[in-house]
Formats: C-alpha cells, structure tokens, sequence
C-alpha cells in the first residue's frame, strides 16, 4: 500500500480564510481596492514595530521597488549573496544595475567578514560615495537574506552599512516573525533593520497569500514613495495622471483577506514549526553524518525552512537521499545552485566565494509545512537512518 504524500512546504488553511475571502467577494471587493489591504497592512506593520507597510503583489516586485527607491539604475552595482533564490537578484537586473556576489556563513546569510574585505581592499570611497576598484562603479546598496528564516549577521552588516553609508535592503521574504532576542538590537525584526525590508507571502511561505509580498521601512517618504510606484505612479486619481514610470505591483483585496487570516495564526504555525525541528534535531543526533542548520543563537527564528547537512559519513550523496526520499514518497530538495554560477550571471563579478559550494554540495531541504506531524516526521526520520 502507497503511504500518504509528504510535501516539502504547504500551506495550513484552516482558520478564518474562507470566512474573511467570502467576505471580501460578497462585498465585489475583490482588486487592488478594498478595506482588506489597509487592515493587512496595519497587522504586519504593528507585529515587526515599524513604521508603515505597503502591500504588493510578491517578494520580487517588493525588492525592485527597494532598489528604485534608493536610485538604482544601469550605472551602478549592487553587492548581494551567490547563496540565495534567483529572485533576490534579477531585480537588480531589472534596473539594468549589476550584483557583486558575495560568500555565506554558517548561517547561510552573507559574510560579514568578507563584506567588509571586500569594501576595505576592493573599493574606495570618493565624493561619500563608494566605488569599485575594479569597474569604476557605484556600489548604490547592499541585499542581504535572511535565508530559510535564519537571521544573516545583521549586527556585523550594519556596522559596515553605517561605516559606510550603504543602504541595506532584508530581502526577509523567508523570516516574517523572527527577531533578535538580545544584543544591541533585541527585538528587532527581520526586515526592520535595514533601510528596507520585504517579505514574501508565496504559497509555500510560513504565511501565504496565494502570492503576495510587503514592503516596510521606518522612512515614511520612502514608503509613500513606494505606495506611489507601485499604484503605475498615478499623481492625480481622476484625471490619471503620471509623473513617471509606475508599476502594476499593488496586492489584491482578495490576497490580503487571506493574509490577514494567516497572520492570526502565524504564532501558532511558527510554535509547530519549531516543534518539528527539534524533534528532527534531536533525533538526528543518532544518525551519523546527518544534521541541521543551527539558528542564530541571539534570536528567535521562525524555522520556516529546515536545512539537513550530509557529510561524508553519511552511507548516501545529496542526490541518491532524494531519490530515497521521492521512493517513500516524501519531497525534498537540493539548496539553490549559486547565483554567480547560473548563466544570466556567470560574468558578475563575486568575492571569494568559498562556503557557498560547500553547503550547496551537502545541504538538502526537509518537509516543514506548518501542518506537519510528528508521525509524519518520525516516517522521514525511518527513512533517512
């Protein structure tokens, strides 16, 4: 008899969704206008204590939106991780700009220690601004992420941005809810530190939309500016209007009542989450030559995404334990292929990119929806010892 499908990353659905989306069609508000939205807004900006949110339609178009803000163009360069998902990146494509690839840490976020390299020997600062030795450009912002829900090392990165004078955009599309729990920023949020921040509500994120994103920052213009861009840059509403260039990237009523659903449970999904990973964790510490990413010490994560490392202990290679895996019918997959070696970008330029090929060749991504049952984890378990 087949056993029951495992998914990698699903959605929990079973609060007030349905209730607050039959709402929102019974009133035919149902597009990008509707009280949904704003009360959305206001959720997430009260929950990670800054200054305002505005909603838009996914991650990406939040983080274009970040790079337009701060005047990215086709002149300048952007300095980003190698070890993220593509779509981090190709907005910095999208304003004709060119990323400079960085290396990882142990947390899988971008080395502070080879930032900072990179920044004293690589580039140098004139007029305030700081250029590339090597290409003569701008360095316009830095885009860190926090990847599978893991804080990047953003006491270190900060110190440089401020040294420096770079904006910071937290690409924290996978860390909605986690936060510093000590040092000098305890309580502050993914997403809340830097100049920018966006977060993701994809359908396999600890909250979802269907698709959907949001923009926050402290900086009142540069929100209202956003709010602007992303509503095709209409100046005047009556008359229609534009000023400049816009974007057709606000969220939907219709997402945003799924999200404001999602959000009241967020708490709830994130205490599952981290339940699962310490089952997996513990149980993990038998299995020679397998074990998972540890969190950052100083916060509270939300464990959106579990990171299982195979070393050469293990009796099998990354490839041949999905494949054990999909034959129990369990999902899992490889971490991303590094962005600096993907064909858009084989000529960008990266900076001692080291780390990043050694947990590409030994990282695998285990089940972790927020639905997911301890049997249900304990059957992967059988199947990886």
């Amino acid at each position: 008899m087949t056993q029951s499908f495992i998914p990698l990353s699903v959605p929990t659905l079973n609060g007030n969704e349905l209730t607050y989306v039959t709402k929102a069609i019974e009133d035919e508000w149902v597009s990008t206008a509707g009280p949904y939205i704003k009360d959305f807004e206001n959720e997430i900006k009260d929950y990670v204590n800054t200054g305002g949110a505005v909603a838009v339609q996914n991650g990406t178009s939040g983080i274009h939106i970040a790079l337009k803000l701060l005047g990215v163009t086709e002149e300048d360069e952007v300095i980003a991780p190698t070890l993220t998902f593509i779509a981090a990146i190709n907005p910095i494509s999208y304003c004709g700009a060119s990323p400079i690839f960085m290396d990882c840490d142990d947390s899988l976020g971008m080395d502070a220690d080879k930032l900072r390299n990179f920044l004293e020997n690589e580039c140098f600062v004139k007029n305030g601004k700081i250029i590339n030795k090597k290409t003569s450009k701008v360095i316009r912002a830095i885009i860190v992420v926090h990847v599978f829900g893991n804080m990047a090392d953003m006491e270190s990165i900060m110190e440089l941005a401020d040294e420096y004078k770079l904006p910071v955009i937290e690409d924290a599309t996978e860390a909605i809810g986690t936060y510093y729990t000590s040092g000098y920023l305890k309580g502050k949020y993914a997403g809340t530190i830097g100049t920018i921040g966006i977060y993701s509500f994809n359908g396999n994120k600890i909250m979802t939309t269907g698709g959907g994103g949001m923009i926050v920052s402290n900086n009142n213009e540069l929100l209202e500016k956003a709010r602007y861009l992303t509503t095709q840059a209409k100046s005047d509403n009556l008359f229609y209007r534009h000023d400049e260039i816009g974007y057709n990237y606000r969220m939907t009523n219709l997402q945003a009542a799924l999200g404001l659903a999602q959000f009241e449970q967020l708490e709830t999904f994130i205490d599952t989450k981290k339940r699962n990973y310490h089952l997996y964790k513990s149980e993990l510490e038998s299995i020679e030559g397998l074990s998972l990413i540890d969190f950052r010490d100083n916060t509270r994560p939300n464990y959106w995404f579990y990171g299982l490392k195979l070393s050469d202990a293990y009796q099998l290679g990354r490839k041949e334990l999905i494949k054990r895996l999909a034959d129990q019918n369990i999902q899992a997959r490889p971490i991303w292929d590094l962005i600096h070696d993907q064909l858009p970008y084989k000529n960008m330029q990266s900076h001692q990119i080291d780390k990043a090929y050694h947990y590409l060749s030994s990282i695998i991504n285990l089940p972790c929806s927020s639905n997911l049952t301890s049997q249900e984890v304990n059957r992967v378990l059988n199947v990886l010892g």
